[in-house]
């Protein structure tokens, strides 16, 4: 009797509780997924989004001071911007590639630690130089965790609800754009620039690192493999007669081609609005109606998404997209710009995200991270070529007719690309295995 009792040992906790998920009538993922742990989940990531996204924004309104602060010029003073954009597209492939293998947590940490040490030393930056390697350096490649690493973690803890999830997850940049420049600008406005930089560096760790020890719990797909099920087979994976690699390469080469056109009226909205004599004011509303449209129609297309997929999502908003940017051409009075403004930001709000979605559709959990983060790399550098890319056209042409007509040309590259991988997609039969 007592040589049997040594031989039996109780389960570890960790094993009871994957019996107990295992032994019930519901299937494991359909209880790890879509829960109300995976509801606060969100809540908390959004939150999270909302603080670390500061980055993304605080380059902007600060240009002003920093350039009388520095004594430059306004191209000078967009350096850190620029800057900021570069580390950003470049953060969010190198942390979506962490994420796969150690989980969100580490990465957030890293990212709340980087924001912080960054915004203290770009407040206490001597010139413009030193202050623009911090921004893209520490500040850019921080903020970009809260992004598409973001956004490709939370997609594994819902199924049912994906696209509304990750939608309201991607929301988080914009409403970031909302609510940071308000506190920025009075921050500014009782004290300086370089006061708000530490408002936001004491954020960072302040708020957005106790936070994200609440997102410590393992991912469906790991607890998943724990009991040794496969995190895929939980799920039916889109077939498509295209291989993993040129998938992936067309997904870039949309997104190059949509965030060219998205960027024409993001960036000129303003310095259009001022050619045409409506003055700055009005091109500054106008960009915030688009942020206020693109809020809104993230969280629709999400919804959408749940019912048509990501793929057709995307192609929709694509092709609205490419509408509005047809409006600005013929319609450049005060009023009609606002109502154009409005469409824009209505179109192309849900574009991003979907990609996203797609990554889940078509391509196994346990690489989402590095694949979400490389298309949101290459979304972030269509930004930037775009942005240019209009300048340099105005330059050439004294007018921003043309660089309309450049937006129109790459967001139909976008609607190709997003189409051939609509067409080659195969329909699963009523007998079809899941992937």
């Amino acid at each position: 009797m007592l040589e049997c009792s040594k031989r039996i040992t109780a389960p570890t906790p960790t094993k009871v509780r994957l019996l107990s998920i295992s032994s019930s009538s519901v299937p494991v993922a359909d209880r790890l997924t879509d829960s109300r742990y995976s509801w606060f989940r969100l809540v908390i990531s959004v939150l999270i989004s909302i603080i670390g996204s500061a980055g993304m924004w605080a380059a902007v309104v600060v240009l002003p001071r920093v350039q009388t602060d520095f004594g430059i010029d306004r191209s000078e003073a967009s350096m850190p911007y620029t800057a900021t954009m570069l580390g950003f597209a470049a953060g969010n492939f190198l942390f979506g590639r962490l994420i796969d293998r150690f989980g969100i947590v580490p990465p957030m940490v890293a990212a709340s630690l980087l924001l912080a040490v960054g915004f203290s030393l770009g407040a206490l930056a001597g010139n413009i130089w030193i202050f623009s390697l911090w921004q893209g350096l520490l500040i850019g490649i921080g903020s970009s965790v809260c992004f598409g690493p973001l956004i490709a973690d939370i997609s594994h803890w819902f199924e049912k609800r994906r696209g509304i999830a990750v939608a309201a997850a991607a929301s988080g940049n914009y409403l970031a754009g909302a609510i940071w420049p308000l506190i920025l600008k009075e921050v500014i406005a009782a004290a300086s620039w370089r006061e708000a930089y530490f408002v936001v560096a004491g954020a960072s760790v302040l708020i957005m690192l106790p936070m994200a020890f609440l997102l410590r719990r393992r991912r469906p797909s790991q607890v998943l493999e724990s009991i040794g099920d496969n995190p895929d087979s939980a799920i039916q994976l889109k077939q498509i007669n295209l291989s993993p690699r040129f998938l992936q390469l067309l997904l870039c080469l949309a997104g190059i081609g949509c965030c060219v056109a998205m960027s024409m009226p993001q960036v000129h909205i303003v310095a259009y609005c001022a050619d045409l004599g409506f003055g700055v004011a009005h091109g500054a509303n106008m960009l915030s109606l688009m942020l206020c449209g693109g809020i809104a129609s993230r969280l629709l297309s999400g919804f959408l998404a749940d019912h048509i997929g990501g793929v057709r999502t995307l192609l929709l908003g694509s092709f609205l997209q490419c509408m509005a940017l047809i409006l600005y051409i013929p319609f450049n009075g005060l009023a009609s710009l606002y109502i154009v403004s409005l469409v824009f930001g209505l179109s192309q709000g849900g574009i991003v995200p979907s990609y996203a979605l797609i990554v889940r559709e078509y391509l196994p959990a346990k690489e989402a991270g590095q694949r979400v983060g490389l298309v949101i790399m290459m979304t972030v550098a269509g930004m930037a070529l775009g942005g240019w890319m209009s300048g340099f056209i105005y330059d050439l042409t004294g007018s921003y007719q043309a660089a309309f007509v450049n937006g129109i040309a790459w967001n139909m590259l976008n609607m190709l690309a997003m189409a051939m991988v609509l067409l080659r997609t195969r329909e699963p039969g009523p007998g079809a295995a899941p992937a």
